[in-house]
């Protein structure tokens, strides 16, 4: 037997075999034989892949489950663990919580001594013995009853006078309005005062702005005191302010490290400024205390200080009724003289003047500060 026989799919018998066969084996019958195993290797090949495709399917469905366990087997780890993973988040949860109640606390705290401050200073600011002592002189003025009640602030207006002016006020306004009809006035000098002759000089209205509205804002400062009823002294400005300092630095003395003091030259008065909060509340509540300065002991009284800021100034002008402006004077007398010289001839009723009430000459090459206060007359 040959090699291409043993490997043939279908091996043929023989010529020996044939021959002893029964039935003899013929042709056709041989070609039957082929066409049979034909349909076997036709089938056997579609079930193989028929089987290929159904292991492919398999495969397939094996490594769709493998992917659905390995999800839940992670799945079902986290749910094991969760402690593990939720415990940094709820240690920050309770350390956030305890943080916003300490928060509330302190906030429930300062609003409480904020009220406390803020009812203390208004019943400070509104209580009559918090203002700084004044000494007080009755001058004869009397007014009506029915003004008794009244706060009235005097406007008091400065007006800068130049050299070779002055300014006459007569007692009637209806004399000042001739002096101004006129104009151009000569005022004749007198020959015992050296010179001879006459001067021109020339009246004019005196305008000025008078305040018609007024806004101030007030503020009332925690860290400041102002101290009032101070002696008089013989010492220097600096030599009480180092002494008031000294004593109300002391704690023992309910005071605290000053940063700023002053000395309010208008009124005398001593405004000091301290360090820390609360040092000026507690010592405003004392209302006065005993100060020692020198080789005595004074009883000073400490109010609150409070700072005052315009917010809106409105003014009009306005035109002195009884009041003239002389402008042109020369400088050829002295200034006594000419002063005799101007208050002579303004007074003359042949020359349109009249009673003179007050009179304010500036020579040539000086300069003065004029103040206007409101008549009351």
């Amino acid at each position: 037997m040959t090699d291409s026989e043993e490997e043939s799919f279908v091996r043929l018998p023989d010529e020996l075999t044939l021959e002893n066969s029964s039935p003899k084996m013929t042709p056709e019958l041989l070609q039957q034989e082929i066409e049979k195993y034909k349909e076997r290797c036709q089938a056997l090949e579609q079930d193989q892949l028929e089987l290929g495709m159904a292991k492919e399917a398999a495969e397939q469905k094996r490594q769709f489950v493998q992917r659905e366990a390995e999800h839940l087997r992670g799945k079902l780890e986290k749910e094991k663990s969760p402690s593990r993973e939720l415990e940094p988040s709820y240690q920050e949860l309770c350390l956030a919580k305890a943080e916003r109640d300490k928060l509330l606390q302190e906030k429930q705290k300062l609003e409480k001594e904020l009220e406390e401050r803020r009812v203390a200073w208004e019943e400070q600011a509104k209580a009559p013995p918090c203002l700084p002592d004044r000494e007080m002189l009755f001058k004869g003025h009397v007014t009506e009853a029915e003004d008794v009640n009244a706060l009235v602030v005097a406007p008091r207006i400065q007006r800068a006078l130049p050299g070779g002016s002055a300014l006459l006020t007569f007692e009637e306004p209806e004399v000042a309005q001739r002096i101004l009809e006129i104009k151009q006035h000569e005022v004749k000098l007198d020959e015992s005062a050296g010179c001879e002759g006459r001067v021109r000089v020339q009246a004019e209205p005196m305008e000025l702005l008078l305040p018609s509205a007024l806004e101030i804002e007030l503020k009332l400062s925690d860290r400041c005191i102002l101290l009032s009823s101070l002696p008089c002294l013989d010492l220097s400005e600096e030599q009480l302010l180092d002494k008031l300092e000294l004593f109300f630095s002391k704690k023992k003395n309910g005071g605290g490290e000053v940063e700023q003091r002053e000395l309010l030259s208008d009124s005398g008065h001593v405004v000091l400024t301290f360090v820390q909060d609360g040092v000026a509340e507690q010592l405003m509540k004392k209302g006065r205390i005993q100060v020692p300065i020198g080789k005595q002991t004074y009883e000073l009284k400490v109010t609150p200080y409070m700072s005052g800021q315009i917010t809106d100034l409105q003014v009009r002008p306005s035109v002195c009724a009884k009041t003239v402006l002389l402008s042109g004077i020369p400088d050829i007398l002295e200034e006594e003289a000419m002063r005799d010289a101007l208050e002579i001839h303004f007074q003359k009723p042949s020359r349109g003047g009249g009673e003179v009430d007050a009179l304010g000459y500036v020579p040539v090459g000086g300069q003065a500060l004029a103040v206007f206060e409101e008549d009351t007359d």
